[in-house]
């Protein structure tokens, strides 16, 4: 999770968790610990610098780094950062809570597909794996991969779209493969995999996932399996924001405004965009507020400018703020092509040849009754959903319950195995029985889930590592 808004998903489906009775660890950089431990969750660094990756994305919006980026030498130092955090992710997994030294090993993982690591995690351990994420990671025929630019192509446009997803899952592995497989046999003691494996490991294991986007804005893909669930967008509960009393007297005195920023999104040239912003609304005759925040000034905004992360668009769009998206990297594109496709936006704004007057007459767009109109359907549906809580509901239905049961203590989760009595214990249930001298731990070993419980154990035999 490179940046703030990779994170706040995650920590409200932690809370959520927790308040279920799981004990949570949320891994994520350095930077984001005292954010994280304020939630009331642990937290665990994984290393790696998000703003670097921010940068980098910035500077490399596709998949395909730009020759000046490889020319550079960037591309070697962020495999460096990313072998880094396989290691960080790993010991995530594995190693006592670095502040109170309570051991800790994962029972299942909730992961992002970035995260790389989690699969092979998940393999090593024998536990559950379960992908949650905030923009589309499966094949579909109804659009393209988000992080894939395929133009120009006689290839019919549902074949182009299910193909981008394999395209960029190929590209992605090329640049990885080395240290992904240095990863699994060195410090994980697995085998390597292959390229055709490795690109289509997470369908041949059917491994769940779970898009927190609503189904208001894109309703789950006709093509998409059973194990694959859309459950809304997530939102915290909003901390007490008390604004500055000229925030408070500006939005008093007259009509009420436009909202433009691009929250930690990192600008090549800030004043451009600046008098940009100044011109376009001086066009207009309208009165905009830009700011970083945005969370509590949707709720009084006419209409709203962004870059398009999810979490961004999730808030206006709840609000029923028509929205116009101006897409640095990464998702951004998707967002905004969804959000014109729903009618509560005009098509993406290029940021690179951004004026004035595209600026103005994208604004003008979102203050029409149709864009509003458009807006408000989507806000009144996204009102009554849980995203949070279908999220947990998901994680929960796709856990193999039986397996994962200690056979004496069933309320605790098995983590030792007797090999000649096929009993499934859990470290309570053995630390009682070898305290009655009822077990000899010469006689266990470590209890990993099968291939019929999970997909991620080690199944050699059915060629599926």
């Amino acid at each position: 999770m490179s940046y703030l808004g990779d994170v706040q998903p995650f920590i409200a489906l932690g809370t959520q968790l927790q308040r279920k009775g799981h004990r949570v660890r949320l891994a994520t950089h350095q930077n984001f610990e005292k954010f994280v431990q304020q939630t009331g969750l642990e937290f665990y660094p994984i290393g790696g610098n998000p703003e670097e990756l921010m940068s980098f994305m910035v500077n490399n919006p596709g998949i395909i780094p730009k020759a000046s980026t490889i020319a550079s030498g960037e591309i070697g130092r962020k495999r460096q950062m990313i072998a880094e955090m396989l290691h960080g992710f790993w010991q995530s997994c594995v190693e006592p809570d670095p502040i109170s030294m309570a051991p800790f090993v994962a029972d299942a993982i909730i992961a992002n597909p970035p995260s790389f690591a989690h699969v092979h995690c998940a393999q090593a351990l024998g536990v559950p794996l379960h992908i949650i994420f905030t923009m589309p990671w499966s094949p579909t025929r109804e659009f393209p991969h988000p992080l894939a630019n395929i133009r120009g192509s006689n290839i019919d446009s549902s074949v182009k779209n299910y193909l981008s997803y394999s395209m960029v899952e190929l590209l992605t592995w090329s640049g990885l493969a080395d240290i992904v497989n240095k990863f699994r046999t060195r410090t994980l003691n697995l085998e390597e995999l292959s390229t055709r494996t490795a690109i289509r490991l997470m369908e041949t294991l059917e491994v769940p996932h779970t898009y927190c986007w609503s189904p208001a804005l894109i309703k789950k893909p006709s093509d998409w399996p059973f194990y694959i669930d859309v459950c809304g967008f997530f939102f915290r509960e909003e901390p007490f924001y008390e604004p500055p009393s000229e925030i408070l007297q500006f939005l008093a005195k007259g009509t009420t405004p436009v909202y433009i920023g691009f929250g930690s999104i990192v600008m090549d040239d800030p004043q451009a965009m600046t008098s940009i912003i100044a011109e376009a609304c001086n066009q207009l005759g309208i009165r905009a507020i830009v700011s970083k925040g945005w969370k509590w000034l949707f709720k009084r905004v006419a209409a709203v400018v962004h870059h398009g992360g999810a979490g961004t668009t999730a808030y206006g769009l709840l609000n029923g703020c028509p929205t116009t998206i101006v897409p640095f990297f990464g998702d951004q594109p998707f967002w905004a092509s969804m959000v014109a496709v729903a009618g509560a936006g005009p098509p993406a704004l290029d940021r690179k040849r951004l004026t004035a007057l595209a600026l103005a007459d994208a604004i003008s767009f979102c203050l029409t009754p149709e864009a509003h109109q458009a807006a408000s359907r989507i806000s009144a549906v996204m009102k009554v959903e849980d995203g949070v809580a279908n999220a947990v509901t998901s994680f929960h239905n796709y856990l193999p319950w039986k397996d994962l049961r200690c056979d004496i203590l069933p309320s605790e989760v098995a983590v030792w195995s007797l090999d000649h009595k096929r009993l499934k214990i859990s470290h309570k249930a053995m630390m009682i029985l070898t305290s009655h001298g009822k077990l000899d731990i010469r006689h266990i070993k470590l209890y990993v889930l099968d291939s019929n419980a999970t997909g991620l154990a080690n199944d050699r035999a059915q060629g599926t590592v």
